[in-house]
């Protein structure tokens, strides 16, 4: 029997983010900014140890090198859309009743990437779940605030959630050589790069010290080495 495990997690993740959003309606930023702390150190030390070593097997390392650069570059480019919600930012309008397409497609476009090295990388799923779960906090607090009709919210959030899955199953059912497979790996390192380095540099508000941000992410690091 086939294990669902990796394909229902980042589903599970978003959807119970956004039914925590809605019944508990969490102000807290503080707590919000430390658990993207700990999700930004956790997703880019799992990258760096399980990620990187293997994109290298298939393909030259200059040619590699150019699809990890196209995947910062693709991320740079979908955030003019999103507005940097996949750190944590949300800039778009929250008195627009109109659905937010132009936020949805780019989101869905970064998920769906995220799964596809899920196939031959089980731990990255725990990055990929952590990285979700409080970017898909603040983005319940921006639908469930906003003029939005509730079912388009509720439609958003759950199309949203099943694009990791998707990314998952096209890595799985299609049959990529390995130096496709290392390519398209190199993409979304690419895009794990900028986005947890962002979310790292974005940690340190001043750049003042902060001893909790500090220890979130020297555990988000220490819980991946261990993984």
């Amino acid at each position: 029997m086939p294990d669902y495990t990796s394909y229902l997690l980042p589903v599970f993740g978003v959807l119970f983010s956004f039914l925590f959003v809605f019944i508990v309606k969490p102000k807290n930023k503080a707590t919000l900014k430390l658990l993207l702390a700990f999700s930004g150190a956790f997703l880019l030390a799992l990258t760096l140890f399980e990620l990187f070593p293997q994109i290298y097997e298939h393909a030259g390392a200059k040619s590699t090198g150019v699809f990890v650069m196209l995947g910062i570059l693709l991320q740079i480019f979908l955030e003019f859309f999103s507005k940097g919600a996949e750190h944590g930012h949300m800039h778009h309008s929250s008195d627009s009743t109109a659905f937010p397409w132009l936020l949805f497609i780019s989101l869905s476009i970064h998920a769906l990437l995220e799964g596809f090295p899920i196939e031959q990388h089980d731990t990255i799923i725990y990055g990929i779940l952590v990285h979700k779960i409080p970017i898909a906090l603040i983005l319940s607090i921006f639908l469930i605030n906003s003029k939005i009709k509730l079912a388009h919210a509720i439609f958003f959030i759950t199309l949203f959630s099943l694009m990791t899955p998707m990314g998952h199953f096209i890595a799985g059912y299609f049959e990529f050589t390995p130096i496709q497979y290392a390519s398209i790996t190199a993409v979304v390192i690419g895009v794990f790069l900028h986005i947890s380095t962002v979310i790292l540099f974005e940690s340190s508000e001043g750049h003042t010290f902060n001893l909790r941000k500090i220890i979130a992410i020297i555990a988000g690091i220490g819980i991946a080495y261990l993984l």
